[in-house]
């Protein structure tokens, strides 16, 4: 479940924008520990002048690195919309009190519904149709992908991709009820076989 550990594309963006930011921070936290330091032995530094400290290093220095982070959290959420659907499929995700409703289209055969499962192949681009029956829910697999909201009367669309076939745990991450805590699904992917036996008609 580890956030720093993906799995899909989708996910290791989203661990490099978590790094890049944490980064980001620390550079801000250590100029600011070093004004903070500076201040307390401001005997040495009588002939820097008062612009520099204020204007430069209190201002103009967070400013750019702050505007950095921005820009690339930006780039990264553009990227993340535009990940490549050729070859991909569609599932919808409906959440409720407390369980996810998985439902996957077949070609001649009824649509394949799952509670608490959901099934998708290997290697392939999967947009999650996601959907609620009562309360805001929130769609959350994070070796996968981001989190998505699931909210009543609207549909939101997460695209994934799991490279290998496997096991991967997801859960709501939205407080959703007394229930909240146990309300989690499994995805599975499957190799090219076995996800043909899947969606094979009954015969």
């Amino acid at each position: 479940m580890s956030t720093l550990a993906p799995e899909g594309p989708a996910a290791a963006t989203i661990a490099t924008l978590w790094w890049v930011m944490l980064i980001g921070a620390t550079v801000i936290f250590l100029g600011t520990m070093g004004l903070f330091v500076a201040a307390f032995r401001a005997t040495r530094y009588r002939g820097v002048s008062v612009g520099i400290w204020i204007k430069g290093l209190g201002i103009a220095f967070p400013s750019v690195v702050l505007l950095a982070l921005l820009s690339y959290g930006l780039m990264v959420g553009e990227a993340l919309q535009a990940l490549p659907a050729r070859d991909g499929i569609s599932i919808e995700a409906t959440g409720r009190q407390w369980e996810w409703r998985f439902r996957h289209a077949r070609a001649g055969a009824p649509p394949l519904e799952s509670i608490s499962v959901m099934h998708i192949p290997a290697g392939r681009p999967v947009d999650v149709l996601i959907r609620s029956d009562d309360v805001i829910h929130s769609f959350w697999v994070p070796v996968l992908a981001g989190k998505m909201d699931a909210i009543p009367g609207k549909t939101n669309r997460l695209r994934l991709l799991a490279p290998r076939p496997g096991r991967y745990a997801g859960q709501c991450a939205e407080f959703c009820g007394i229930g909240h805590t146990n309300n989690r699904f499994v995805v599975v992917a499957h190799d090219p076989a076995s996800w043909a036996r899947l969606m094979a008609p009954t015969p």
